[in-house]
């Protein structure tokens, strides 16, 4: 019986050893490393699914790129960067259930995001309250850095918010300029009553009527229409040169379509949210001669976005980048540049958000759009916009300036 126990107790002994080499092998500064790495997730809030989601899948993947390109240069040391992508579906209510389930996630370091200017206002206030920063790259209503006084008393009201792209105070009157110069100087506006279309078309009108145009008719149509006749009708009376659209191409490309067919055959023009190629395949052959302006120059003629349209192609995403890939990666790289202040000594992501946020706001570099950098309301330095046009079914470059 004692020698029974003295095998059991040796076996135990042994067995002990073992752990304790194995325990010996797992903390080796070798292995452990991996162990030690923290994780930040950078969010993303766009359109994944429904109409716009060719714009928002652009979006997801050129931040998701950024994140893998960061995480094997080890950009951030002893930090591990993770994508956390939402779905708003394009609609304010749920955007602002994905930013709550973000802001909920003491991980989440910064938000890339929204693509609508009227989801932004409902994510906003709850990524602001987080203290998250969040940085869109397609928001151009210029109320979100401003307020709503923003042409006589500009004040910023969120200063955890950040953007890549241009705004409609600058992108409406560029649009305006460039129509006018063409000749035309009777135009009619259409907007469909949400942020972006309808901060577009008031920035185009002011801007239009200061050179000497005419805005012969003023409509408005609901996001969800589908038969534009009665509106059409409207308009066809006025005898416009131009319909300038406020909104995005889910409408306007049937629009251009609906108004050819009803014989209303003048250029339709609209902001950046119908520069798609998808406009034109909703619109049609009739799309001919149609334009849009959109932030920047034209992705492809950049020097600077070279590395990133190898880099995106390369990574075999299924989705095009989009009117906005270069910007969202912009936006993501942003944040990126920041977390390498903010978490050189970070323990947590939470305790450090408010360097976060400052230290986004300081950033400079050159990015995939040129450079990038921030003003005191959070709006993008860079004011260079191009017009396009279709031609033979496809949008050409046709003005580019600042």
């Amino acid at each position: 019986m004692r020698k029974h126990r003295l095998v059991i107790a040796g076996a135990t002994l042994l067995a002990a050893t073992m752990a304790m080499s194995a325990c010996g092998t797992r903390s080796d500064p070798a292995t452990s490393s991996s162990n030690d790495v923290k994780v930040a997730k950078i969010g993303v809030i766009a359109p994944l699914s429904g109409d716009l989601s060719a714009l928002g899948l652009g979006i997801r993947n050129s931040v998701d790129l950024a994140i893998k390109q960061a995480n094997e240069n080890n950009t951030v040391p002893g930090w591990k960067l993770e994508l956390d992508a939402q779905d708003d579906q394009a609609t304010p209510d749920v955007g602002k259930n994905a930013a709550t389930k973000l802001a909920g996630d003491t991980s989440v370091v910064g938000v890339v995001g929204t693509l609508n200017s009227s989801v932004a206002q409902s994510v906003q206030p709850v990524l602001s309250g987080a203290g998250i920063p969040q940085i869109s790259p397609a928001n151009t209503n210029p109320t979100l850095t401003k307020g709503a006084n923003y042409a006589s008393a500009p004040a910023r009201a969120y200063p955890t918010y950040f953007r890549t792209c241009t705004t409609d105070d600058v992108q409406g009157p560029f649009a305006a300029k460039y129509l006018y110069g063409e000749g035309i100087k009777k135009v009619a506006t259409i907007h469909d009553k949400k942020a972006y279309g309808q901060g577009l078309v008031a920035a185009f009108t002011e801007a239009f009527k200061s050179a000497g145009g005419e805005i012969v008719d003023a409509q408005t149509i609901n996001p969800d229409d589908k038969d534009f006749s009665a509106v059409i009708s409207k308009v066809k009376g006025s005898s416009p040169d131009a319909v300038y659209y406020g909104g995005e191409y889910p409408q306007a490309g049937p629009l251009s379509q609906q108004m050819k067919a009803a014989g209303l055959n003048v250029a339709l023009m609209g902001g950046d949210g119908i520069f798609d190629p998808a406009y034109i395949e909703l619109a049609g052959k009739t799309s001919n001669g149609d334009l849009a302006t959109s932030v920047g120059a034209p992705t492809d003629t950049l020097e600077s976005a070279k590395t990133f349209v190898s880099d995106y192609t390369a990574a075999g995403y299924k989705e095009p980048f989009g009117a906005y890939g270069a910007y969202s990666y912009d936006a993501a790289n942003a944040i990126i540049n920041g977390l390498k202040t903010s978490l050189a000594n970070a323990s947590d992501v939470k305790s450090a958000l408010p360097a976060t946020v400052e230290a986004i706001g300081k950033v400079s570099f050159d990015g995939a759009t040129g450079p990038v950098s921030f003003d005191q309301y959070g709006d993008t330095t860079t004011k260079v916009l191009t017009v396009y046009k279709v031609t033979d079914g496809k949008w050409v470059a046709a003005k580019t300036g600042s």
